[in-house]
């Protein structure tokens, strides 16, 4: 059975979150894949269904990135389909089973990112170092909400970095961040030293680290914003796709939510493979996908170009078509 459409919503005049037509729905779903017929599916695809169906009928040994962002460990309810929360040991079991399920998906060079919470990620540790070798945890800032009177306010959420093997893809200088310099050390002959002097300020591209405080969630005002309750930015999914991945690479999202993966792995020049459960989330994935065909910047996206330096506000970079 199909999910039902969400009702309309009243919207500020200035609000560019995406929105579907009765005849948005019925192009866009002829596009997604909801049972793989024979033995190869081809890439770049949105299928539609449970990750753990579809998993024994990929091809094993052709992924290079999986980006795994399944729900957390808590009660969130995803457009009328409820995750409740369970015992720490339930959730371990259960992310045990979907890891176990995706491995032999993966190649031997395969890099991994798996998403959670402070609280998940209790969980996460223990399946990643079992089936993965783990690199390294990134925490980002995802400043929203209100907070509580009793508790510190959750404002960050965890990354773990793994790979498949000591063999694996990392472009550091792709994801090099551009800061300003405050201490502008010289050459004896007077010149920059590991600095540019530019008209805007001196600057330096300095090593990426594991906390990013440079990331936003999408929000209202922004046209990548979906009504899905727990929306990635591009702008992050694009530091790990430049990082973990290059130009051909085969990226998959086996909990697509709204399509940002798919959308940024086209961006940038990847194949993909997105898999949600939930109708809507597909037909919101390819209609951003949609979009991004259309946009004029897509080949300097594809390039890396777009995203890799912060030469300009984060309110600009997190902007998508």
């Amino acid at each position: 059975m199909s999910d039902p459409p969400q009702s309309p919503k009243k919207r500020a005049s200035r609000n560019r979150t995406l929105t579907l037509s009765a005849a948005d729905r019925d192009r866009l779903q002829a596009n997604i894949v909801t049972e793989i017929v024979g033995t190869e599916l081809p890439p770049n695809q949105t299928l539609q269904g449970n990750c753990l169906d579809f998993a024994p009928h990929l091809p094993q040994d052709s992924i290079d990135l999986l980006i795994l962002d399944p729900p957390y460990n808590l009660n969130k309810t995803f457009n009328g389909q409820t995750f409740v929360k369970q015992s720490v040991s339930a959730y371990t079991d259960w992310l045990d089973h979907i890891c176990s399920t995706l491995k032999p998906l993966l190649k031997p060079s395969a890099s991994i990112y798996i998403c959670g919470d402070w609280f998940t990620s209790t969980s996460i540790f223990t399946v990643a170092h079992t089936h993965f070798h783990v690199r390294n945890r990134i925490t980002w800032e995802r400043e929203k909400g209100r907070g509580a009177r009793s508790n510190w306010k959750n404002a960050s959420e965890d990354i773990w970095f793994c790979t498949a093997s000591n063999t694996y893809t990392f472009n550091c200088q792709a994801v090099k961040q551009r800061r300003k310099v405050l201490a502008p050390y010289r050459h004896h002959d007077g010149s920059p030293k590991d600095w540019v002097q530019t008209t805007q300020g001196n600057f330096r591209d300095t090593y990426p680290s594991n906390l990013w405080t440079d990331i936003s969630i999408p929000f209202w005002s922004m046209p990548e914003n979906t009504d899905h309750p727990t929306q990635k930015s591009e702008k992050l999914l694009a530091k790990l796709v430049l990082a973990s991945s290059n130009p051909g690479d085969l990226v998959l999202d086996p909990f697509l939510g709204s399509g940002t993966t798919s959308v940024v792995a086209k961006k940038l020049g990847r194949q993909y493979w997105g898999i949600d459960i939930n109708l809507e989330y597909c037909l919101w994935a390819e209609r951003r996908l949609e979009l991004a065909d259309a946009d004029p910047r897509i080949q300097g996206l594809a390039q890396g170009i777009f995203w890799e330096r912060n030469t300009v506000p984060t309110s600009r970079l997190n902007r998508s078509t």
